[in-house]
């Protein structure tokens, strides 16, 4: 209890601290002196050698570091998740710590790094950061951190970075000057499953002074120099390498603008190597390439031709008809699926799909310039409805005059996104309706290859298994269809694992090497769903069928989501059973019955929030908590961790489950509309504690993109 009263103050404190830097206003003079993203250390945060730094990364932004020296290689994931918050995953390898003969030690550890203070004309980047907060211990530290930048020094070419700073555990093993806030700092014992955050170390024991100076000399070489505070206890003690001075060397070059490469001097006994490559989500692969939207028609003037105005085309008989075979042709070139329009004298409503833009604001601003181009001049307001997957999302409404008036203009997207009503979606179109009759049925179908990657095998960190995979999708219906997908797997080595389930639990997910054994073919999934709108505000799906490669049964879920606001609630109710080994159309005899309640919240600026409880697979109870931020060009990162009544020893290694979730749009790398994604998670360690269902076509995931505040985000692409 009191080790979680510590951690809750101590997040407190730091989000206070940064609620008090963030509310002081920035003039140009206090703004950050640098204009590059900083460099990396060999944990693979902003630092010197083997030293953090004070700097902060540009936001968003994705920093992948390979260090090695004296046999230990490590490989780093950072993201700067906000302007003041980065997150690092680490996974390391250690040749010869052991002495019984198990050749390369494996550990998993995560970093967390908060900016307490931009850094300026005067003051310093002041950061501070927890160091395997939540791994094994064996490189656990906490330290607070200052980097300022000086623009040609002493009449010296290029910048300099000085950096000073205050280390505990590893960074305080030698050279302390004292223990300010306790000499007790209890140790992680042998046998412990790891993976919980420890706090009851934090900031304890010795404390040693570290830093060290940064040169960058031109816009391709940098020098740097540090002083070093880890004795290396653990490594040294076991012979791993013999350190004898406290100064480290470096020499950095910068190959390309992303990709930066380091060779060092190490503890006056090591030569040491970095790669560092760092990119953003917001700057595409490819440059996005779109052809240009048609032009929009300008109506004639009102006071000059007032004949054009004259709702009577209303009144003839064909008119639905002849409208809409004009408008969806049009639409369709444009890869947008016209499902209804309706319309009145004045008002028309059209309810459009697309599957080639994955952007609903694209998706609007070319249905409005096709109802602009098409429809007769009385008709000012546009009613858009935005349906994904036969569920209504929301509807957007414009005035055609602001369509006519506002492109050119400076801040255009704004000023029409300040005259836009955005709302729920009604159920059904109003007014005189043409429905388009040849949607449905509808089959499709793809054939490409497929990657299922394994990580974190102590043997090998890295497997993969490559093959084929046949996917079919049949719509026979609104909100029907029948998905199949089948694999042949070619190559691969993952079936040479040879971890064995020692798992208490039911094996729902530790017995998966067995599945990759069993057969070369398979059956992956094959679904029969039906998902649709009971409400205005709610939405509902049930599938039935091989639901994941694990499992199959029945999945319902219901769930409350207006479009207009943050908030939305489901539950989500499975009876399933394990399906056998070689995913056939065999079941074993585990079934169980799990669901969940779930809360998502929009915290605006693309970052989300979720909360579900219930039970697993397991048959454990518990909690998942995430955190997810999503940029405007559909990257998606984010984190998870589940805590069920499945205590650490059960869980077995990691204590709990806990990972990152990773997810590209391919129009990222191509330039091209596309609303397909490459999707992962990355987890530590997949134990069968807190293990969830994989049910395909959650609800939420189909509908957030179209709802207010991913509209609005996306706005400025309104016009393309």
């Amino acid at each position: 209890m009191f080790a979680l009263l510590r951690c809750l103050v101590f997040v407190v404190a730091i989000n206070c601290i940064g609620i008090m830097a963030n509310a002081q206003p920035q003039t140009d003079a206090s703004r950050d002196v640098t204009t590059s993203a900083p460099t990396l250390n060999f944990y693979g945060v902003p630092g010197l050698i083997d030293m953090p730094g004070g700097e902060a990364l540009p936001d968003g932004q994705v920093a992948i570091g390979v260090s090695s020296f004296a046999g230990q290689t490590r490989t780093n994931f950072t993201f700067q998740f906000s302007p003041r918050i980065s997150v690092t995953f680490r996974y390391v390898g250690i040749q010869d710590w052991n002495s019984d003969g198990f050749g390369t030690y494996r550990d998993r550890s995560f970093d967390f790094r908060y900016l307490l203070i931009r850094e300026g004309r005067i003051a310093p980047a002041l950061t501070i950061g927890l160091q395997d907060f939540a791994g094994t211990g064996i490189y656990a530290g906490e330290y607070v951190v200052a980097t300022k930048t000086f623009k040609r020094p002493l009449r010296l070419r290029g910048q300099v970075k000085v950096t000073a700073g205050l280390g505990w555990g590893r960074l305080g093993s030698v050279g302390s000057v004292g223990s300010p806030f306790g000499a007790a700092r209890p140790q992680f014992e042998p046998g412990d499953p790891g993976g919980e955050p420890a706090t009851d170390q934090w900031f304890r024991g010795p404390v040693s002074p570290f830093g060290g100076v940064e040169w960058q000399v031109n816009e391709r070489f940098g020098l740097k120099v540090e002083y070093a505070t880890d004795a290396y206890l653990p490594e040294t003690s076991r012979r791993v390498f013999a350190r004898s001075s406290r100064f480290n060397f470096g020499l950095e070059y910068q190959a390309r603008k992303n990709v930066r490469l380091g060779a060092y001097w190490i503890y006056g006994s090591e030569i040491g190597v970095n790669l560092q490559l760092q990119f953003n989500p917001k700057t595409p692969a490819t440059p996005y390439r779109l052809a240009g939207p048609r032009p929009i028609i300008v109506r004639p003037d009102r006071l000059a031709n007032p004949a054009a105005y004259d709702g009577g085309w209303i009144a003839a008989q064909n008119a639905p008809v002849v409208i809409r075979d004009a408008i969806g042709p049009e639409l369709a070139t444009d890869g947008i699926k016209l499902h209804s329009i309706s319309f009145s004298a004045t008002r028309a409503e059209a309810r459009v799909s697309s599957e080639r833009f994955d952007n609903f604001a694209i998706v609007t601003g070319r249905t409005a310039r096709t109802m602009a181009r098409i429809l007769p001049p009385s008709v000012e307001t546009f009613d858009i409805v935005l349906i994904n997957n036969d569920l209504a999302l929301s509807k957007v409404t414009l005035s055609r005059r602001d369509l006519e008036t506002l492109e050119f203009q400076p801040n255009a997207s704004q000023l029409l996104l300040s005259r836009t009503v955005i709302s729920d979606a009604p159920l059904r179109p109003t007014g005189v309706t043409s429905q388009v009759d040849s949607l449905y049925p509808h089959f499709s179908w793809a054939v490409g290859p497929y990657i299922r990657p394994s990580f974190f095998d102590p043997d090998e960190p890295v497997r993969a298994d490559v093959g084929i995979s046949a996917i079919a999708r049949f719509r026979f219906a609104p909100g029907w269809q029948v998905l199949g997908e089948l694999r042949h797997r070619v190559a691969g080595t993952i079936e040479n694992g040879s971890r064995v389930s020692d798992s208490v639990l039911p094996r729902v997910r530790t017995d998966a090497l067995l599945y990759v054994r069993a057969a070369d073919t398979t059956l992956e999934r094959l679904v029969l769903s039906k998902q649709w709108k009971p409400g205005k505000n709610t939405y509902a799906r049930i599938s039935v069928g091989y639901l994941e490669q694990m499992f199959g049964g029945v999945s319902a879920e219901l769930l409350w989501k207006p479009a207009t606001r943050p908030l939305a609630v489901g539950v989500e109710l499975n009876y399933v059973k394990q399906r056998d080994f070689d995913q056939r159309f065999g079941f074993r005899d585990y079934e169980v019955a799990t669901g969940h309640l779930s809360a998502y919240y929009d915290l605006g600026n693309g970052y989300h929030g979720q909360l579900d409880v219930g039970r697993y697979l397991a048959g454990d109870v518990g909690v998942t908590v995430s955190l997810e931020r999503q940029f405007a060009n559909g990257w998606r990162i984010g984190g998870f961790f589940t805590l069920t009544d499945v205590s650490s020893q059960e869980f077995g290694e990691g204590s709990f489950d806990k990972g990152i979730t990773v997810s590209i749009p391919l129009s990222w790398f191509s330039g091209r509309p596309s609303r397909q994604s490459i999707s992962s998670t990355i987890r530590p360690v997949q134990r069968d504690g807190g293990a969830r269902l994989n049910v395909s076509d959650r609800l939420y995931d189909q509908i957030r993109n179209g709802h207010l505040t991913d509209l609005n985000n996306n706005w400025g692409r309104v016009w393309q």
